[in-house]
């Protein structure tokens, strides 16, 4: 497993963090298709990455609004302290005494003392970040929370974030796969420059970069049934995308999944957190931090990236429409 170049935190004891983490979205969310039967698979999985070296484990108070950050608590058990436990306040309303309190439930569900990564969920539209900053600010003081982050904010408003709270807002998480470039325009470059980090929501396109999917053979579940990638005709016009990865794959011996990751996490600066559903799915996941692209391998990947134009915007909103008419 490769872990990031960057300082991540002052405390001496602290891990490093890991190029692949792992993203619990999924624990405890019955739209992944989780029943209580869940929290075995779960301690499995997480027991089964830190023994990796998957250090980044990221949850969210959203997530099955709670369940998900009880979930990773409990299968985390006694090893927490070898994890960077990162979670997320959905920003309703994040002024300063909402942001503490809310912190404060986070790390009772988690069962930790401290937060190692504590995040802005969205930016708020009407809330400007200095009274939320000003909650996070004295998180910190008090030693809740070690380092602060963002998520799905522009790189703008990253760095009006990070003055605000007079301290390094460490990272941003943000939707980035070969099928979501747009943080390479900017955010990448920024993190690269300045040692802050990007962490990489979704970096599979919710499994369309996993070969698994075509246009005959689409998802089940509702997830990813509004999730317009999965149209059939954007499923066949992903195919020389797809085609692509196999390929790359082919000559490493590895997964068209891992060679997306592995793309992903090419920047030292990048974490990618997929989810997983199995220990064999995680363990897939974790070998992809060890993968080394060449130069020429990224170039063609990108163009492929590049040249793939999925349906969008309205027609993509009316084939959705179709779908969920279409006849079972």
């Amino acid at each position: 497993m490769r872990y990031l170049d960057t300082t991540t935190t002052d405390r001496p004891d602290a891990p490093r963090w890991s190029a692949i983490g792992l993203g619990t979205w999924q624990f405890g969310s019955r739209e992944w298709g989780y029943g209580e039967d869940y929290l075995p698979r779960a301690r499995a999985i997480v027991r089964r990455a830190l023994e990796l070296g998957i250090t980044v484990f990221d949850t969210a108070e959203v997530y099955a609004l709670g369940r998900s950050e009880r979930v990773l608590g409990e299968a985390l058990g006694e090893e927490r302290e070898r994890a960077v436990v990162a979670s997320k306040i959905f920003p309703v309303l994040p002024v300063a005494p909402v942001v503490q309190q809310r912190a404060v439930a986070s790390a009772s569900r988690l069962g930790v003392r401290r937060i190692d990564l504590y995040q802005v969920h969205q930016a708020n539209p009407l809330v400007r970040d200095g009274t939320t900053m000003a909650g996070m600010r004295s998180l910190q003081d008090v030693g809740l929370v070690d380092q602060v982050g963002v998520s799905n904010y522009s790189l703008g408003r990253w760095q009006r974030a990070e003055a605000a709270l007079g301290r390094p807002v460490l990272s941003n998480q943000v939707q980035y796969s070969l099928v979501a470039r747009g943080p390479d325009a900017d955010l990448v470059p920024w993190a690269r420059e300045t040692g802050h980090v990007v962490i990489a929501y979704s970096p599979l396109g919710q499994g369309l970069l996993s070969g698994r999917y075509d246009a005959d053979h689409r998802p089940a579940g509702d997830v990813r049934a509004l999730n317009p990638l999965f149209l059939p005709e954007n499923l066949e016009r992903a195919g020389a995308l797809v085609q692509a990865l196999r390929d790359v794959a082919d000559a490493h011996d590895a997964s068209p999944a891992q060679v997306a990751l592995a793309w992903v996490v090419r920047s030292p600066h990048v974490v990618a957190i997929p989810g997983a559903s199995s220990v064999e799915q995680l363990e897939s996941n974790a070998a992809a931090g060890d993968l080394v692209l060449a130069d020429d391998e990224v170039a063609a990947l990108t163009g492929a990236a590049e040249a793939f134009a999925p349906v969008t915007g309205a027609a993509a909103v009316r084939g959705l429409v179709r779908e969920r008419l279409r006849p079972s």
